[in-house]
């Protein structure tokens, strides 16, 4: 297959260039930095600047995973721009790019997140159900998903990944929470109760993959593992990996202050199940966080 992707330089989308070099496909990344993507992504893939460069390229699929890390810093109104601008304007852009060429690919693999949903508390989450809450990840997904869906109109099928926490070793979610684990400062974030929908890398890339590969596939994806756990869970589990204590909360009333409108992000959650993906026939390598944590935490 001819496959663009945005986002390739990511945690992702680096993954996803390793397997589907081997696999023969030719990929093309679009990047603000192409002269790196390369080195990133692998000597094989075409980094390119404009979108215009890829005018005369038959592409099979595109697969579109950019924008700037939610919770790295808290929700300003510059923040917030970034953030949407780098998802929804940009697949706007995508988009709209794609209407203009007279050879359309068939297939748009697009991100999302569970945020989606909002804050689901205690509720079982499917692809079949609606937002809980309307906070603004679950507004900036929503219309993320609905620039993307557009794409339905130039006869395109559209593919919905909507990710839980990505579990990587050199990168994303987990690698920002060794350090204080690793010198027994960890502990429970609030509470402890909110649900964490986690997925091992392997999984990620693998679920992405499979949907590539089902020509009847579309629509929204949960792509998190079969087992969601609270956030005390989750802490105890990576403790016990690492061997060191998990003893030191982090309380609701010093998140809040300290990261605003974020704070809400880190004390709520989706208990998110990938419904969809395992009816059509998906199986997940990692289905429980232990197992997890010790692939990917234990020294090769």
């Amino acid at each position: 297959m001819n496959i663009l992707l945005t986002g390739g330089t990511g945690l992702i989308g680096r993954a996803l260039c390793q397997l589907w070099l081997a696999d023969g496909h030719r990929l093309w990344v679009w990047s603000r930095t192409p002269q790196r993507v390369a080195a990133l992504c692998g000597a094989e893939v075409q980094g390119v600047g404009s979108l215009q460069q890829l005018d005369a390229v038959a592409l099979d699929a595109v697969v579109n995973l950019a924008g700037a890390p939610i919770a790295d810093r808290p929700w300003t109104k510059s923040r917030k721009a970034l953030l949407w601008d780098s998802r929804v304007r940009l697949t706007e852009q995508l988009v709209e790019w794609l209407g203009r060429r007279e050879q359309k690919p068939a297939l748009l693999i697009s991100g999302s997140a569970v945020g989606w949903y909002g804050d689901g508390g205690e509720h079982r989450l499917t692809e079949a159900d609606q937002p809980v809450s309307t906070d603004f990840a679950s507004q900036l997904c929503n219309a993320w998903e609905e620039r993307a869906m557009e794409a339905t109109v130039l006869g395109m099928r559209v593919v919905l990944v909507r990710t839980g926490l990505v579990l990587a070793r050199d990168g994303g979610f987990l690698l920002r929470l060794l350090p204080p684990f690793r010198l027994g400062l960890g502990g429970r974030i609030g509470d402890g109760r909110q649900w964490m929908p986690w997925i091992h890398i392997e999984d990620q890339i693998a679920l992405i993959d499979f949907l590539l590969r089902q020509p009847a596939a579309s629509g929204p994806y949960n792509a998190c593992a079969p087992a969601p756990v609270r956030n005390v869970e989750f802490t105890r589990s990576l403790g016990r990996c690492l061997h060191r204590p998990t003893v030191l909360p982090v309380p609701a009333a010093v998140l809040k202050p300290l990261l605003g409108e974020l704070a809400g992000l880190l004390l709520g959650g989706q208990h998110a199940l990938p419904q969809r993906v395992e009816a059509e026939g998906f199986r997940f390598r990692f289905n429980d966080l232990d197992s997890a944590l010790a692939d990917l935490l234990t020294p090769p």
